[in-house]
């Protein structure tokens, strides 16, 4: 991977430190609390090695755009050692993501990203297309719609706050008022195909899917592997009864 001084362009996974009640809380139930503090660390280190594999083909650094303030240790322990670190605890989502762009900038990259952190089977070749168009010549934004209405990765090559402002997050309107933004300040926008995030049954569902049957998405598209989800999702499976939690008609998964 590449050092995040030497790449031109930086991806910051929007990231919260693993804790029982309080991360991925969207999934209790069926997850227990302590079920989806684990996935949530599993999700980080899946979506940090899929950076790393993406940075093979094009020049990126990986950081974690973090919070609770002092939670750093957490971090430290369980990515590797060249994973910048940027606290992003703000109290408004669109500060956060506007406050990050802005430092990875401020810190001699060309462009700066932020990925949501809840995508960790988001197909590689994606990031190394988001990656590549960052690098060609010209201001612009890119961006991958999410199926739920929002984004899980948004790219810039210039800070521009105008796109943080007056959206609804948390809802379906988020992509839609992101391009109404940047038509406003006639930024132009390229569309990156969409994905999925893990925040309900239903993409659980899908997620034991993928899990059980890697292959390639509609889109022609590979989803990463998630080696890291894959076998905390098999001792879930095996010892807390996941399957039966999720309902009847689930693959198996190997």
């Amino acid at each position: 991977m590449q050092s995040p001084e030497l790449a031109p362009c930086a991806i910051a996974v929007m990231a919260k430190a693993s804790s029982p009640g309080r991360t991925k809380t969207r999934l209790t139930p069926p997850l227990t609390p302590q079920e989806a503090a684990e996935l949530n660390t599993t999700f980080l280190k899946d979506i940090t090695d899929n950076i790393a594999r993406a940075a093979r083909q094009t020049p990126i650094a990986t950081y974690m755009a973090f919070g609770p303030p002092g939670s750093e240790p957490f971090f430290r322990e369980h990515l590797p050692a060249d994973v910048g670190l940027v606290e992003a605890w703000l109290g408004h989502f669109g500060r956060c993501l506007s406050a990050t762009v802005e430092a990875l900038l401020a810190r001699g990259h060309a462009s700066a990203c932020v990925l949501n952190a809840d995508s960790p089977t988001l197909p590689t070749a994606i990031l190394v297309k988001l990656a590549q168009a960052l690098a060609a010549p010209g201001d612009r934004a890119v961006i991958g719609p999410a199926e739920d209405g929002g984004y899980y990765v948004l790219g810039l090559k210039a800070v521009h706050p105008r796109l943080f402002e007056d959206i609804d997050w948390s809802t379906e309107r988020v992509f839609g008022q992101t391009l109404e933004r940047a038509a406003e300040i006639s930024l132009p926008v390229q569309v990156l195909p969409t994905w999925y995030d893990v925040d309900d049954m239903a993409a659980l569902r899908r997620l034991h899917r993928e899990l059980a049957q890697p292959e390639p998405a509609e889109s022609g598209l590979v989803p990463n592997a998630a080696a890291h989800t894959h076998a905390l999702w098999l001792r879930m499976l095996e010892s807390g009864g996941l399957g039966r939690r999720l309902g009847e008609g689930l693959a198996e998964v190997r």
